[in-house]
């Protein structure tokens, strides 16, 4: 072979072997508003990733939580959003879909591992595609003062009854408010009152369904009787809880001022932090003994492809992961209190996020009733739900008239209900 040749030759393979390690050496990049994750991402998640999927390189590039929706979108009509786009629940990342922006990952093998209630978040309204992969909620129930139950000889209530036989006996003591929220933000009232007890009466998804098939109505006696409850909560809230906004309510809860807390989970980390006595928790009471319970297991956030990704391929190989059982651990314990959505039995090491996610073992999952197309209209069924939850709190509007008003505004827009 004369040296031209073997040149030519040696010039080839050089060039094909350049061309297969390109190939093989992709990055990958994620959008997502949870700037505060960024650590976690870059020293937890993604070298977990990469040791053992070489070639494959990921970087996390956050937008700030409130400039997200506004940023990605300006990326993704200008073609430079990155490989993976993280999920809000619903309406936001529905539309995205819609618009062409997130691919269909039905055919995905770790869609398997999640059920439909996790999958619901991001799914077509028929369940026909779903196109983000599930990575985690939020569950809701009341977080306790374990020392000021201790000190008073409560236990943790399962009926409603028991529920407020414990609030009666803080309140007679005196010696702590016996529950931290206030009304001042209103959503709190929605939130961590009506769609934190509400399940317990129309039994989860069954209730929730129905009402988005137009089955049942929010005048039904499932719908009415949380207000009810929620009527009630105004006694034991404290003085001046009308005016008490969401920062007070945990400070008085921290600084052991409050014997309960009506809670999501998210609040572990800062209440861990915050707090130096022992918690506890409890699920929502039950109405009677012996009911089934339920709780809001809520859909929080999830990830995507983008179509124009020009890294398909190994991002669905990330996707895969991020449906497995390592990143579930992973990412539910290095974050307490956001719970993998995935069929697994994720340990947890934290004993308040391990008493949380315990109950999905007990009780029902179901998510926010307002959240999935309810709320798509005017009036804003969510926003009116936060207002009519203070509103009876409050005692100025009667749970009658407050489910009167939220069903006449939803019948409005909403054709199932008219």
């Amino acid at each position: 072979m004369s040296m031209k040749k073997l040149g030519a030759g040696l010039l080839a393979t050089t060039i094909l072997a350049g061309t297969v390690a390109s190939a093989q050496d992709v990055t990958l990049t994620i959008e997502s508003w949870r700037n505060d994750d960024l650590l976690l991402w870059q020293d937890v998640i993604i070298p977990a990733f990469e040791a053992n999927h070489p070639g494959i390189h990921v970087e996390f590039t956050p937008s700030a939580p409130a400039e997200y929706n506004a940023v990605l979108n300006s990326k993704l009509e200008a073609g430079s959003a990155g490989d993976l786009i993280t999920c809000r629940p619903f309406d936001a990342s529905l539309a995205l879909y819609e618009d062409g922006h997130l691919a269909d990952l039905s055919d995905l093998d770790a869609m398997a591992n999640f059920s439909s209630v996790a999958q619901s978040a991001w799914q077509t309204d028929d369940g026909s595609a779903t196109f983000c992969v599930p990575m985690a909620s939020v569950i809701h129930g009341f977080i306790y003062n374990a020392d000021a139950f201790a000190e008073l000889g409560l236990e943790e209530p399962t009926t409603v009854d028991e529920f407020f036989a414990v609030l009666d006996a803080i309140e007679e003591d005196g010696g702590y408010i016996p529950m931290a929220m206030g009304v001042n933000d209103q959503w709190e009232a929605a939130t961590m009152g009506y769609n934190n007890i509400g399940p317990n009466y129309w039994r989860g998804e069954e209730g929730r369904l129905a009402l988005i098939a137009g089955e049942q109505s929010l005048t039904d006696e499932a719908w009415v009787a949380p207000y009810r409850q929620l009527a009630r909560w105004g006694d034991y809230l404290g003085r001046g809880f009308e005016a008490q906004t969401y920062p007070d309510s945990q400070n008085l809860f921290t600084l052991g001022r409050a014997a309960i807390y009506p809670a999501g989970s998210w609040e572990i980390t800062g209440f861990n932090a915050q707090a130096d006595f022992a918690m506890g928790a409890f699920p929502p009471p039950v109405p009677n003994a012996g009911d089934e319970c339920y709780i809001s297991d809520h859909t929080d956030i999830a990830i995507g492809l983008n179509p124009a990704s020009p890294n398909a391929e190994a991002a669905r190989t990330f996707l895969e992961w991020v449906g497995s059982e390592e990143f579930a651990t992973i990412y539910a314990n290095a974050l307490p209190g956001f719970f993998s959505l995935s069929n697994f039995d994720v340990a947890m090491e934290d004993p308040l996020a391990q008493e949380f996610v315990s109950w999905r073992g007990e009780c029902n999952s179901t998510i926010r009733s307002t959240y999935q197309i309810l709320s798509r209209g005017t009036p804003n069924l969510e926003n009116d739900t936060w207002n009519a939850s203070a509103q009876v709190i409050r005692g100025a509007e009667s749970p009658e008239d407050a489910a009167a008003r939220l069903q006449a505004g939803l019948a409005s827009w909403y054709e199932p209900q008219q």
